[in-house]
């Protein structure tokens, strides 16, 4: 039987604007007592920070807790409330910052902004029976509408029921019930059977708390018409990339001119644990800094200058169900380098929501502007995107190195 909504953790999207408002408040308070900066890192620090009593060079992780429990007592009362903040302990502080590194954001908003409503009395347990009955026998059928699931509704509840006297709530409440256990409901009908067949997902939620720890791999046609190196005719290539779920940091990536192979997945995995070289036309600031390590001695590791692109063995990887990614080879590859997979749920992008994200940043600040941008839809196109190609497989390589060290990697990730 499918969870209540009442029995999930809220999102964050589910919060009003002044709620959400009040939860970055939140978050920045906690922040400033777990790492002295309200953004949370010395790099994106404001102008009067570190404030003296939360400098992490000369205070303890204690004694910021106690002087953010004497500054928020000091509030006015109407402020604290609309926090929710009038009344915080050190103790209080220490469980905020646990549920945030378990919950994320929406671990630190207050119990009354995420209270779910009460349940339908209306919806006996006959009813619920009929409207779980229509939802099985809807997912086999053509997408109708919600009034036709209405009297479907009532039709089980006749020829289920005939002896007894059962009230069917309005179209309304059925509509909110629908909703509420089966999902707004907007996706195609294939996509909806496809999604329903999957079993629901054993343990918890993988949660990155380091880099390396989970590399996640995707693969995506480019919508750039690019130009064969050979015989110089427009083709299409593919992009994989290895993105790592921590730092949201582009590691490695490799375009193919055929569909990607579990060897071109393999090698991927290869690139990961290796540094990029510097090009040439690459500046002192495309170079990776090393603090702490001797220049000499990575560039000696590496066998000459290193650009700036983190390089790790990963921990775990987590790929969709693509034959590439499912292919024995690159299972067997990922067991002599001791890397774990963890396949994401068929039908199922939120699982890869970094990497979709990752390749929408890639279109809309670089590919979009190219010569031979044949957009995401036929409908959208231009009148002859191949006769604009103007870029060279090997010269959009470069090109996406290039970009990925010096923008894509600077960027401060949201």
């Amino acid at each position: 039987m499918m969870a209540d909504a009442g029995d999930r953790t809220p999102l964050v999207e589910e919060l009003t604007e002044q709620d959400l408002a009040r939860l970055r408040i939140r978050l920045e308070h906690l922040m400033e007592v777990e790492t002295g900066f309200r953004s949370g890192s010395r790099h994106w620090a404001r102008p009067d920070e570190p404030r003296p009593a939360f400098d992490p060079a000369t205070t303890s992780l204690g004694e910021r807790r106690l002087a953010k429990v004497a500054e928020l007592g000091a509030l006015p009362e109407t402020e604290a409330a609309r926090l929710g903040l009038e009344s915080v302990s050190e103790r209080t502080l220490k469980r905020m910052a646990a549920r945030y590194r378990e919950s994320g954001l929406i671990g630190l908003a207050d119990g009354r902004w995420t209270r779910q409503a009460g349940g339908h009395p209306s919806v006996t347990a006959d009813v619920e029976e009929a409207i779980r009955a229509v939802h099985e026998q809807s997912l086999r059928r053509s997408r109708i509408s919600m009034a036709s699931r209405e009297r479907l509704i009532h039709q089980y509840v006749r020829e289920v029921f005939p002896d007894r006297e059962v009230r069917v709530p309005h179209r309304t409440t059925l509509a909110r019930v629908w909703r509420k256990w089966f999902g707004p409901g907007g996706s195609r009908q294939r996509y909806v059977r496809s999604a329903a067949a999957v079993p629901a997902p054993a343990g918890v939620p993988v949660i990155a708390s380091r880099p390396g720890q989970v590399v996640v791999l995707d693969s995506t046609p480019l919508p750039v018409k690019v130009l064969d190196d050979v015989f110089g005719t427009p083709i299409t290539v593919h992009l994989t990339i290895a993105l790592d779920a921590y730092t949201h940091s582009i590691v490695a990536f490799r375009l193919t001119p055929v569909a990607e192979s579990s060897i071109e997945v393999a090698m991927l995995l290869r690139d990961v644990l290796s540094p990029l070289p510097m090009r040439p036309g690459w500046g002192e600031t495309m170079a990776w800094p090393y603090p702490g390590v001797p220049a000499a001695l990575v560039a000696d590791l590496a066998g000459g200058p290193v650009a700036g692109l983190p390089f790790f063995t990963p921990e775990a990887i987590t790929v969709d169900h693509g034959s590439a990614f499912k292919n024995h080879h690159l299972v067997q590859v990922a067991r002599t380098l001791g890397v774990d997979v963890l396949p994401a749920r068929a039908m199922r992008p939120t699982d890869k929501a970094a990497c979709e994200r990752a390749f929408a940043a890639i279109q809309s600040l670089l590919l979009e502007l190219l010569p031979g941008w044949r957009g995401i839809d036929v409908a959208d196109r231009g009148a002859d995107p191949e006769a604009d190609a103007a870029w060279t497989v090997a010269e959009m390589e470069h090109l996406l190195a290039s970009w990925i060290v010096a923008v894509f990697t600077d960027r401060r990730s949201s």
